[in-house]
């Protein structure tokens, strides 16, 4: 598909997942209760845009597809699953085994090569405003960076890390960019996945990378096992964080 004709429902939405944990850290453990919220997550997505290509990989060998053919029996949803690493996982944590993950489904994925490109988000979470973030998107990446000090008269604004919860790409860039970011986690030194991948970001120069609206992400984040809220004062909050990054000398080209 060329980029030019892009279209939200056309981008395939990566959901990675691992029913049973290898991170020792990871607050969220039971596996019934990761299975529930991963298929939550794929009914929150279909709300979002019903014509979505969804790809679910799970790195512990769960297969979803008799769960998703009984639930969602007329969405394209692709099911793929294998087994992570598990002592490079317990060693550098589950950064590395989402890199993994995502590596397994570029090579095994129908969807994902046939539009050579596609949207990852962590399983058990949605982006409720994806239409309106992946509108206009054609080719390269879509990240969402976090800034620290935004706010802060004292402090200069820095770029803190890239949220890898969610983010939108071409296969291409991905695989040439960052296909690779797990292998540099320094999990003693506090230094993941997310680390990784602001400093290849920052390293290779890109401009025009960053999504120019805040992602509204929601469910329940699988390593703390809280749930993520939105209401209207954060959003608004968020929004005007964005704008002020945005208005920099400093940090507008890369949006």
């Amino acid at each position: 598909m060329s980029a030019d004709t892009m279209v939200p429902k056309d981008i395939p939405v990566l959901l990675t997942s691992s029913v049973v944990v290898h991170d020792t850290g990871v607050a969220l453990k039971d596996t019934q209760e990761r299975i529930r919220l991963t298929l939550e997550s794929i009914r929150e997505w279909l709300k979002v845009e019903p014509g979505l290509r969804i790809v679910v990989c799970d790195g512990s060998r769960h297969d979803f597809t008799s769960a998703v053919a009984e639930q969602f029996p007329a969405a394209a949803i692709e099911c793929l699953h294998f087994e992570n690493p598990q002592a490079l996982v317990r060693q550098y944590g589950r950064g590395y085994g989402e890199g993994e993950i995502v590596r397994f489904a570029l090579e095994n994925s129908r969807f994902i090569a046939k539009a050579g490109c596609f949207a990852k988000c962590t399983s058990k979470l949605w982006v409720e405003n994806f239409v309106a973030c992946a509108s206009g998107w054609q080719d390269g990446l879509r990240f969402k960076a976090v800034f620290l000090d935004v706010f802060s008269p004292f402090k200069p604004t820095r770029l803190a890390y890239i949220d890898t919860r969610f983010y939108i790409t071409s296969c291409k860039d991905y695989r040439q960019h960052f296909q690779d970011a797990h292998l540099r986690i320094r999990k003693d030194e506090g230094y993941g996945l997310e680390e990784c991948f602001r400093d290849i970001f920052l390293e290779q120069g890109f401009r025009g990378s960053l999504f120019t609206l805040p992602p509204v992400i929601c469910g329940v984040g699988g390593g703390t096992g809280v749930s993520y809220r939105n209401p209207m004062k954060r959003r608004l909050k968020e929004r005007l964080r964005l704008w002020l990054v945005r208005s920099s000398r400093h940090f507008a080209p890369l949006f």
